[in-house]
C-alpha cells in the first residue's frame, strides 16, 4: 500500500496556521488528534522561544475552546486543546485517512505522513484543498510490507544472500558460481531465481518512478 509525505500549507485564517507563522522559530507536534462531531481535541508538544506569548496567542483564539497546560519548561510545553477549526481532521475523517502522528508543524507548513491506497489518497489530498490547504507531496512510496509480497520466500532468500556475499558489489566480491556453492545450489537455478527477482524489483521500482511522476505532474 502507498506511503506519502505531504507538506501542507495551513491557511493564516485558521488559528494554528496564523500563530504558527507569527511564531515560525517554534515548533509545533501534535502527539495526538481525536476529532469528535464538531471540534477536534490535541495534543501538542511546543518547543522554541517565548512559549508563554505562544500559549496566551493560542488561548486568545476564538476557535480554540478550552486550553490546560501539561508540561512546561523554559523552551518547551505541552499542551492540550480543543478546537472548532481541526481542519487536518475534518480533511481526514472525509477520506477516510488516519493522520499518523506525530505531525510537525512550523511557519505554518505540517508535514503529514499517511499510508493508504491510491484512492483514498487522491481523495485525501481533494479534501485538503476544499477546506483551502495547499499542499507539496515530498514521496510516494510502497510500504515494506507490500515490497516484500511482491518476492517468493526463495527469491527474498537468494537476493539478501547475494547481497551479503558481495554478488552486487562493484567490483564484484563474489562471482555467480561461488554464490551457487555457498547456498549448495545448482548454478542455473540461483541464475534463474535471481534474474526473475531483480526482474521483479526492477519493474517495481520503475513503477513507482511513474507514479511520482504522475503525482508532480498533477
Amino acid at each position: 500500500m502507498p506511503r506519502a509525505k505531504l507538506s501542507v500549507r495551513i491557511p493564516s485564517a485558521a488559528w494554528i496556521g496564523d500563530v504558527s507563522t507569527a511564531y515560525p522559530e517554534v515548533e509545533f507536534r501534535v502527539l495526538a488528534a481525536l476529532p469528535t462531531q464538531e471540534t477536534g481535541v490535541g495534543l501538542v508538544e511546543l518547543t522554541g522561544p517565548d512559549l508563554a506569548h505562544v500559549v496566551r496567542a493560542i488561548e486568545a483564539r476564538e476557535a480554540i475552546l478550552s486550553l490546560e497546560i501539561l508540561g512546561r519548561s523554559p523552551d518547551r510545553a505541552l499542551i492540550q486543546f480543543e478546537t472548532s477549526e481541526p481542519l487536518l481532521l475534518f480533511s481526514v475523517q472525509e477520506s477516510g485517512v488516519p493522520l499518523e502522528p506525530p505531525i510537525d508543524i512550523v511557519d505554518g507548513c505540517a508535514t503529514v505522513e499517511v499510508t493508504a491506497s491510491q484512492d483514498r489518497l487522491s481523495t485525501f489530498g481533494n479534501q485538503l484543498e476544499q477546506f483551502g490547504m495547499s499542499f507539496e507531496v515530498e514521496f510516494v512510496r510502497r510500504t515494506v510490507d507490500a515490497t516484500e509480497q511482491l518476492l517468493t520466500d526463495r527469491q527474498r532468500e537468494l537476493i539478501l544472500a547475494a547481497v551479503t556475499e558481495g554478488y552486487y558489489d562493484t567490483p564484484r566480491e563474489c562471482s555467480l558460481t561461488a554464490l551457487a556453492d555457498e547456498l549448495d545450489m545448482a548454478k542455473s537455478t540461483v541464475s534463474e531465481t535471481l534474474h526473475r527477482a531483480e526482474e521483479t524489483i526492477i519493474k517495481e521500482f520503475v513503477a513507482e518512478l511513474d507514479e511520482e511522476l504522475i503525482t508532480e505532474q498533477a
